[in-house]
């Protein structure tokens, strides 16, 4: 069977994604009249308004689920699928499985491209056949630590592993030295689905890291559409990207384009494709680092440069049979020589507390503002009248800023404003570290590498956080000057009146329980509203009346929406805390999920020994002891736990033998 299904109209699309890309899709295909179907769990639906469609999922994790997926697909009759970024966007075996399973498209390249460029190993192969160049590596992923020991020897530290299969960050480490070798390639390879992983020659020091947008119609035609920088990033995740790229020599630059046109088209690539290269400006080299063949989080930037082309628009067309040349904007330039028109910025809002090692801000979102005016563009999925509860199961972005000028002097300035005009409030947010970069001379001048953020992260925070504190006064002072009655906060659409009562009757699912005609129901009375922001929280004086006490009694009842189960609350409940000034407790510093658990009681600690593996969304994070001593005390609850931030983990006792 060819991996490439026919081409064929989209009548019902399924965006098997959340949050805001779901949202942008969802726009786009609302545009082109094509019947919507898009995907939710209880805690997680503002990405679904004005969908036609909405299907609950089981879990979570459903959205990595293949076979949940095909058999929401059939059931439907659902003729396409637009995977979005991450889940499940770079797998082959989705892409294969939807068509042959289910007679759905997968919007994307076919599944044999998806396979030679979404590994890794297969599209540096890919870059060797086409005379691009690579740094040196491994030619084989390993799971053997000596192995990738061997290798950093030969070429000399530091090296980079990456996980065959990671994606947006996941897999990849710098080792810097020997005796980092053992631990951090173990959390490579723990971060690869397939458990594999490859070591890289690491380019540090002057790169900027450059990413060139292809479209191809599958018939050998491809086009870029310039090309995007994000050397502003922390672990290998990108904070901010602009584009053009910063690099003024744009000779550099076409070579580095026409090296990811050569890539797309040996392979006939069909749709979208970022190319990603590390890129010196003096003296000027590159190399080819990796493939992302899906639609990418900063498309808008592309979008603003582009005369305001419709990127999604671009792959639903394609995926139809639309030819390149006539869906391609005549006015766009072939010649890669030849920089955009505009400038344009893209800053991530995410749900992280930057001082706390970018730890996930676990919580509901109260009330948000967002920038408005010449030039500015948000993508979010946050909805006014709607609470939104930021966990632990999902990506931490909020939202998305993109700034666009004609220069980028203009970009800047702009930038700084519309992030004074940005709030949110309920959890801690990257506001201040996108403050401080944007407001960087660096940042102005465009002197910023790979390594930038990272080195200079303690005074650009600082810078940040000064910067937000006066935004937030002058906040403050203007809203003591509007009306009593106005709200900043979201108020529900669900009006509750004193006197509204329900009857209560709880029906056990088991044939052994009672029926419900069995039973006298309860009956819960208002009295009066004390704050109704339903269904995220509501608060009420209530007269509660059970069969057992036929006269009612008063209550304050306090309702909050929970993405936790009642066991892991009831657990966090009677979890230790840790208490800061104790340099014996180990305690975590972010909410998250307890993946593994490494000492026990009576264990010794050297200072920096990991003690414990907490996932925050795809990330899973490392806690390490602040100094040596033997155990006495252990988390007592169980791996798999959600967990908050200030659980105690661990108590040591000093050298002395006396327990503090």
């Amino acid at each position: 069977m060819t991996s490439t299904p026919p081409f064929r109209p989209i009548k019902r699309l399924l965006i098997a994604n959340r949050g805001e890309i779901a949202t942008r899709i969802l726009s786009t295909a609302r545009e082109l009249s094509i019947e919507t179907y898009t995907l939710y769990t209880p805690t997680d639906t503002s990405h679904t308004l004005h969908s036609i469609h909405a299907i609950q999922l089981t879990s979570p994790s459903s959205y990595l689920n293949i076979t949940e997926l095909v058999s929401i697909v059939k059931k439907h009759d659902i003729d396409a699928v637009h995977p979005g970024y991450g889940f499940l966007s770079e797998s082959s075996e989705f892409s294969r499985r939807m068509w042959e399973e289910a007679h759905a498209v997968v919007i994307g390249p076919s599944w044999e491209v998806l396979a030679k460029t979404g590994d890794k190993l297969q599209a540096r192969q890919l870059a060797q056949a086409c005379d691009v160049p690579v740094l040196p590596a491994l030619t084989h992923p390993t799971d053997d630590v000596e192995m990738l020991t061997t290798f950093a020897s030969e070429v000399g530290y530091p090296v980079i592993i990456k996980a065959v299969d990671g994606g947006g960050g996941r897999g990849i480490r710098i080792v810097r030295e020997e005796g980092e070798m053992e631990g951090l390639a173990r959390l490579a390879l723990k971060e690869s689905p397939s458990g594999k992983a490859f070591a890289e020659k690491a380019a540090i020091g002057g790169w900027r890291h450059v990413e060139v947008q292809i479209v191809g119609d599958g018939k050998g035609n491809v086009r870029h559409m310039w090309e995007r920088e994000c050397s502003i990033q922390r672990r290998f995740q990108k904070v901010v990207e602009f584009a053009p790229s910063s690099i003024s020599d744009r000779r550099l630059v076409a070579e580095v384009i026409k090296s990811a046109l050569r890539m797309a088209k040996s392979i006939n690539y069909l749709s979208l494709g970022t190319f990603e290269f590390l890129v010196k400006p003096s003296p000027p080299e590159f190399y080819f680092l990796e493939v992302n063949p899906r639609l990418q989080v900063e498309h808008t930037i592309t979008e603003s440069i582009s005369m305001g082309v419709d990127l999604v628009k671009m792959q639903l067309f394609l995926a139809q049979g639309e030819s390149l040349e006539n869906i391609f904007p005549k006015e766009l330039t072939r010649e890669p020589e030849v920089p955009p028109p505009m400038f344009s910025l893209q800053l991530r809002v995410t749900a992280e507390d930057v001082g706390n090692d970018w730890s996930l801000s676990v919580g509901r979102i109260k009330s948000f503002r967002f920038p408005a005016g010449n030039g500015i563009r948000v993508d979010t999925h946050l909805l006014p009248l709607q609470s939104t509860v930021i966990g632990t199961d999902f990506d931490s972005l909020i939202a998305k800023i993109i700034v666009t000028a004609s220069s980028w002097e203009d970009v800047v300035r702009k930038a700084r404003r519309a992030l004074d005009d940005t709030y949110v409030d309920g959890v801690k947010t990257s506001l201040d570290i996108l403050k401080g970069i944007v407001a960087s001379e660096d940042f102005a001048k465009q002197l910023c590498d790979t390594q930038w953020l990272e080195a200079n992260l303690k005074p650009v925070l600082n810078s940040g956080r000064q910067l937000l504190a006066k935004t937030s006064i002058a906040r403050q002072l203007s809203s003591e000057d509007t009306s009593p009655n106005s709200t900043v906060a979201a108020a529900s659409n669900v009006l509750f009146r004193k006197g509204d009562a329900w009857s209560i009757a709880l029906t056990p699912e088991t044939s052994s329980g009672p029926k419900a005609s069995e039973q006298m129901p309860a009956h819960l009375q208002l009295t009066k509203v004390l704050r109704n922001e339903f269904p995220a929280s509501l608060t009420a004086s209530i007269l509660y009346t059970t069969p057992a006490s036929k006269e009612p009694q008063p209550f304050l009842m306090t309702l909050a929406a929970t993405t936790a189960s009642f066991g892991s609350l009831a657990s966090a409940a009677t979890h230790r805390r840790g208490d800061p000034g104790n340099q014996n407790h180990i305690t975590l510093p972010f909410a998250g999920k307890l993946v593994e658990l490494l000492v026990d009681e009576g264990d010794e600690l050297k200072k920096g020994d990991t003690v414990a593996v907490v996932r925050q969304m795809k990330m899973e994070l490392e806690i390490r002891a602040s100094k040596g001593g033997r155990v006495v005390w252990v988390y007592e609850g169980d791996e798999g736990d959600d967990v908050g931030e200030g659980v105690l983990v661990a108590e040591i006792e000093s050298g002395t033998g006396a327990r503090l």
